[in-house]
């Protein structure tokens, strides 16, 4: 029971850091063992998903909302994008290529633009916080495994817990000052992956994306 306490403090904190920063919030469904509980009647997801019916409505960077969620349940933590911005969720072996090219740029002119959050999920899901409005280029758009997460979605927040592990940052919002990378020039990074892993990639490659209901556009 402490430990549960302790969790949701620890849950509330990070949410209203976020929400401090204009990242708009929306609680989630807890973890129970192996399954996602939201607490509505006859709600048949199990996977991770909003707590709120109508969470596009509700997600709010008001600190004094956010900390309410929070005050009695340990929710998971989503992040609504489309709004502060955009998420370009990869496979590790894009998202990881993608970030070993960009780091060299760090200490070039270029660092701003490619410079951004970076989270992973444990299932390896690599997802890039971008300035928002950029669509998808074709080259990524038909790709089996890449999603640009904009208005109507959601991505899990570290230190969400997931059945397979916890949500964490590979770069850290400090770590970039809260800064977002310019869309553009990450998915260029990304086309540069897909081009590069391409060979070595299964046929058919099938998606692993992060649990629904969400939309990927």
């Amino acid at each position: 029971m402490r430990f549960v306490q302790l969790d949701r403090v620890r849950l509330r904190r990070i949410a209203l850091r976020y929400a401090g920063h204009g990242w708009q919030v929306t609680p989630g469904a807890c973890l129970a063992r192996h399954r996602f509980v939201c607490g509505r009647a006859g709600c048949p997801t199990t996977g991770c998903h909003p707590a709120l019916e109508q969470w596009e409505q509700h997600a709010t960077a008001d600190p004094a909302r956010v900390a309410t969620w929070w005050r009695l349940r340990p929710h998971s933590i989503l992040l609504a994008t489309g709004r502060a911005f955009d998420v370009l969720e990869a496979p590790a072996c894009l998202g990881r290529f993608a970030l070993e090219q960009a780091r060299p740029r760090l200490f070039g002119t270029v660092s701003d633009e490619v410079h951004g959050p970076v989270a992973v999920t444990p299932g390896g899901r690599w997802m890039f916080l971008v300035r928002p409005g950029e669509p998808l280029r074709p080259e990524l758009e038909q790709s089996l495994d890449v999603l640009r997460h904009g208005l109507a979605s959601w991505i899990p927040a570290p230190p969400t817990r997931l059945p397979e592990g916890t949500v964490r940052w590979v770069v850290s919002p400090e770590e970039t000052r809260w800064r977002l990378a310019d869309p553009y020039a990450v998915q260029e990074l990304l086309v540069d992956a897909l081009d590069a892993v391409a060979p070595s990639l299964p046929e058919p490659l099938f998606p692993a994306h992060l649990p629904a209901p969400r939309q990927g556009r």
